[in-house]
């Protein structure tokens, strides 16, 4: 069953929420955006229903916030359907919005076609503009080519999909080069560096993210 994290102020809202969505989904109820923020930090959802009129922080805010940090995907609950306030939102990162009072089918029809949409990417994996497509094995950097060697793809890939793991250089001669090839630990270095130096050429900040763990190997942090 997907989980969706619930984000608004009202109590009320929050639980006719949760009574028309808890057939089909698990619902994380959550009134206090810094509280569902930090929810987030040691918790994956696969949706977020996130009100626009809060006094801690506004929905605005929350999403950019989580834009920061996270791909999931999430639709706004506003009550005002103003063409600018809805723009605002979808330039802030949300995937849809819907206005109050709505409809339950309709809201039920909005999550299914955004999980649809998320489900259709689950071979792009996302990450603060980089978008690493395992069909067409590319990675682009704001929607512009980083040009990879297989064996870089390979080492992309494994890193973003396994963030804050750190892999020894031993880990990632196996995972990469397989069991059979023998290569020496200064070819992972030289990999390592040649992906920084494609990374930065694109204009990403590649030393705050792909991180050397002395002594170890490297890791792929996800916060900045």
């Amino acid at each position: 069953m997907k989980t969706i994290l619930l984000i608004d102020d009202e109590t009320m809202m929050l639980d006719l929420l949760s009574l028309y969505l808890s057939p089909m989904y698990n619902c994380i109820k959550k009134e206090s955006p810094l509280d569902a923020l930090r929810y987030l930090e040691s918790n994956s959802v696969d949706l977020i229903l996130l009100d626009i009129m809060m006094p801690e922080m506004d929905g605005w805010q929350v999403c950019q916030e989580i834009r920061k940090h996270w791909d999931t995907p999430i639709i706004m609950l506003t009550a005002m359907s103003e063409k600018t306030d809805i723009v605002k939102g979808l330039k802030y990162g949300s995937d849809d919005y819907i206005s109050k009072p709505f409809d339950e089918e309709e809201l039920i029809a909005r999550i299914e076609a955004v999980l649809r949409r998320q489900t259709s990417n689950s071979n792009k994996v996302f990450f603060h503009g980089l978008v690493l497509d395992n069909d067409s094995h590319q990675l682009q950097y704001n929607e512009q080519n980083v040009p990879l060697t297989p064996k870089e793809f390979s080492m992309m890939n494994l890193f973003l999909s396994n963030p804050n793991k750190v892999f020894t250089r031993e880990h990632l001669i196996t995972n990469i080069w397989g069991y059979e090839v023998s290569t020496e630990d200064r070819t992972i270095d030289s990999h390592v560096r040649n992906l920084r130096d494609k990374l930065r050429k694109s204009d990403f900040p590649a030393e705050e993210f792909l991180q050397t763990v002395w002594g170890v190997g490297y890791k792929w942090t996800s916060k900045e």
